[in-house]
């Protein structure tokens, strides 16, 4: 017999059928309420709403644990590379050997972008925010990929999903570059996913650009980090926005943009800003007490998640990242790093943090890391876009192919005046 739910409203009692995943928590299919009762449910932020039924990614936040198509996030981190992510996100499963290269090469050969982006870009202020250029070109490629664009084409629809991984990296490396005022630098085949991406972010033509394995193995890693984390705002916009019919350009732009807020993919910016602010380790308790007065309006960057109430499993990744790209760099001494570790020990300790369940997530350190690897604060958002994309395509496919997805249509709490006539302007007092 099928597990169900009993509700009680106004004296009147219904069942509702309950659905059981493979793992975690069960849910209670309330598709059915308002026609049987004419109330609604509410919740703000939907903290205990499931809005679809996904393959994708799981996450298990009392334990720490981060699975991708049931892969653990560790495993792909430290045997993998992006773009087996990559494959694995969007098939389902981890591929051959002849399917990787088959990958890679398809991949490899979308990577430039249309001639005319070039002059597109060229319509911006120099001082352009780069996520401010991303949201535009990435909207914009639906202008130039006409094919790509039929969502009821499974074939196209994999076209576009290809299109999206590979060019990517190169739309972000032209906004930085531009940013800067240096020429683009083009994509180059024979380079992997993410050293090509360094090529073109800090190659210039007057000289050869020398791939330092340790910073394309440390990016490469980020990205594997960053390729998905469930329903997460920006995922769960790309899902609304497809949900309309959108074409998948249009649905990453507008995830991209929800991305921007300093809530969700500006995090590790902020993080980055609070440990210059501290300055030196000796500072790090005055901040630390800083943060548990409730009267004080500084807050600790970097630490504790809407999701996980443990050790973020990624962090754990990205603090022996820092470290090798610092040890590359002969920053083991890192003014930053130095603020960063003292931080991390106290709250691994206090009774406050250790109470409050706030653990150092993956943007306490990978802000740092990038930072040292030569990318500027306003691009860290950018990469995080970069990597999240292939995320954002497999739930927007995913999406796409459920016989039961309807349009995204929350409802509300009304609590404006109840009806009222209209008085004509003369007569208002």
């Amino acid at each position: 017999m099928s597990a169900s739910s009993t509700i009680t409203v106004d004296d009147k009692q219904i069942e509702l059928p309950v659905k059981t995943g493979t793992i975690g928590p069960s849910v209670i299919d309330i598709g059915k309420l308002h026609a049987k009762t004419g109330v609604f449910t509410f919740d703000p932020g939907f903290t205990s709403t499931a809005s679809c039924e996904s393959k994708i990614t799981y996450i298990d936040g009392d334990a720490g644990v981060l699975l991708y198509r049931g892969y653990p996030i560790e495993q792909l981190a430290e045997h993998g590379d992006f773009l087996e992510t990559c494959y694995l996100m969007l098939f389902g499963e981890l591929p051959t050997p002849s399917q990787k290269a088959d990958f890679d090469y398809r991949v490899t050969r979308h990577t430039m972008v249309h001639d005319q982006m070039n002059r597109f870009f060229q319509g911006f202020r120099r001082d352009a925010h780069p996520m401010a250029v991303m949201v535009a070109c990435v909207g914009a490629l639906s202008a130039f990929y006409h094919d790509s664009t039929d969502i009821s084409d499974e074939k196209q629809r994999m076209v576009a999903s290809m299109r999206m991984i590979a060019k990517m990296p190169t739309l972000a490396a032209m906004a930085y570059k531009y940013s800067i005022g240096q020429p683009f630098v083009y994509p180059k085949n024979e380079l992997d996913y993410t050293s090509n991406f360094l090529r073109m972010c800090f190659a210039v033509p007057c000289e050869e650009y020398q791939i330092n394995p340790i910073f394309a193995r440390a990016l490469d890693r980020i990205f594997i980090l960053h390729a998905d984390h469930e329903q997460n705002a920006s995922t769960s916009t790309v899902r609304l926005a497809g949900s309309s019919g959108a074409n998948p350009f249009a649905c990453i732009a507008a995830g991209i943009a929800c991305l921007w807020g300093p809530a969700h993919g500006g995090a590790n910016e902020a993080a980055l800003k609070m440990l210059m602010e501290i300055g030196t380790p000796d500072r790090v308790k005055q901040y630390v007490d800083k943060a548990k007065d409730k009267n004080d309006p500084f807050r600790l960057m970097g630490f504790g998640h809407r999701v996980y109430k443990n050790y973020d499993p990624r962090a754990r990744i990205m603090q022996k990242t820092t470290h090798e790209v610092l040890g590359e760099l002969g920053l083991k001494d890192d003014p930053l790093l130095e603020v960063a570790m003292e931080l991390e020990q106290i709250a691994l300790k206090d009774e406050y943090f250790i109470e409050k369940k706030l653990y150092p997530n993956i943007d306490f350190y990978s802000g740092i890391t990038l930072k040292a690897m030569g990318f500027p604060t306003d691009m860290f958002t950018v990469l995080f876009a970069l990597a999240r994309t292939v995320g954002w395509i497999a739930q927007w496919a995913e999406m796409i192919e459920d016989p039961s997805q309807k349009i995204g249509r929350p409802r509300q709490l009304y609590i404006g005046p109840e009806q009222r006539e209209y008085v004509p302007i003369n007569s208002r007092g």
